[in-house]
């Protein structure tokens, strides 16, 4: 009895010796620590009330600076869980930005199916913002584009009212898209959970060898006031082809659409049309010219009035030292009938006629 006990005993150990040593399959899962390092210099005209220029030493002149996390945990039967979050960074100051959220960019997780597409929920994109991306030239650049929003700007250093725009970053979202070969479709709800927007969007985008297409709509419902919502929308039609494997074309349109609940001195809308057009032209391998022209119709307005219409020209010149870093040198000249214009999206401005002139470096990694 005790030489089986003996045994039992042994064989019990040698089952979990061996167990212990036998690989458990778990789900294959990844990590991704990434980056965009952007500074760059710049002079640029008009800058204050008495027409002074300025030079500048900042962050984000062809692509916002940032840092980012993005993982991937295999489920199984093609079905994978995903998750993003993404911070934007000053490079100039070392301060985390992006409106005081420190994961404003990116803050999402979902699933993401090989056959049945991906649907994300937190913070993220719009779908417009995501589909119209690849049919600006300029590639949505701080330094010099209008592909998300026109620089039509007023009201001196309070920056006035641009009466254009996509949605970009939207919080409290639910996304979705999903490709089908060369075709892509994908929609955006933004729930604004009773104290923020409602956003709704969606896009269609096709890409099939040389030529491409896109259709994003998309509408932004406000807060109530007394008398209804304020609603903004956006529709963009955009194409490009490719002429050469060296050469590239790109062709958009938004028509924008701001209706006000409550009319003012110059009604209850505030319309534009900006249309753009550039190339690309990779001249050796390393260096890559880009030209584009940006240009807005303002119809009619409520908030702002008296900017007749403004245009951007845009050049800029990219060498690649390798893979992964980058030289720039950029030149953006924006112009309005009457009224101040700025070559920047987000900045304001003091004059009829603003230049600016960009040199700067960025790191991916």
């Amino acid at each position: 009895m005790n030489q089986y006990l003996e045994n039992s005993k042994g064989a019990w150990l040698a089952g979990l010796l061996f167990a212990a040593a036998t690989p458990v399959a778990y789900a294959q899962s990844s990590v991704t620590i990434y980056g965009v390092m952007d500074v760059f210099a710049e002079h640029r005209s008009n800058m204050v009330a008495n027409g002074d220029g300025r030079w500048l030493l900042n962050s984000g002149g062809m692509n916002t600076s940032r840092l980012g996390f993005r993982g991937a945990e295999d489920l199984g039967g093609g079905l994978k869980a995903v998750f993003q979050l993404e911070s934007e960074v000053n490079m100039d100051s070392g301060q985390a930005a992006g409106g005081g959220a420190f994961w404003g960019r990116q803050a999402n997780v979902g699933l993401e199916s090989s056959s049945l597409g991906r649907l994300v929920a937190g913070r993220s994109y719009s779908t417009t913002y995501d589909f119209v991306l690849p049919f600006d030239p300029m590639g949505y650049a701080p330094n010099y584009s209008w592909g998300t929003s026109a620089g039509a700007a007023g009201g001196g250093a309070t920056g006035g009212a641009r009466k254009d725009g996509m949605v970009t970053g939207v919080s409290n979202l639910l996304k979705y898209r999903v490709a089908f070969g060369p075709v892509s479709l994908g929609a955006t709800f933004g729930a604004g959970e009773g104290t923020g927007n409602k956003v709704y969007a969606a896009a269609g985008a096709y890409s099939g060898g040389s030529l491409g297409f896109v259709l994003a709509w998309d509408q932004v419902e406000a807060l109530p006031v007394a008398a209804g919502k304020d609603k903004t929308r956006s529709v963009h039609l955009g194409a490009s082809y490719g002429v050469t494997e060296t050469v590239k074309l790109f062709a958009a349109i938004r028509d924008y659409d701001k209706s006000y609940a409550v009319a003012g001195a110059g009604g209850s809308h505030d319309k534009s049309r900006t249309w753009w057009v550039g190339a690309s032209f990779v001249a050796i391998p390393a260096l890559t010219l880009t030209a584009a022209y940006y240009k807005q119709d303002i119809r009619s307005g409520k908030t702002l009035g008296g900017i007749n219409d403004p245009s951007l020209l845009a050049l800029r010149a990219k060498y690649a030292l390798s893979k992964r870093t980058d030289l720039y040198t950029a030149v953006g000249y924006g112009k309005a009938d009457t009224g101040p214009v700025s070559v920047s999206r987000d900045d304001a401005a003091f004059g009829t006629k603003q230049t600016g002139i960009t040199a700067g470096i960025q790191h991916r990694f």
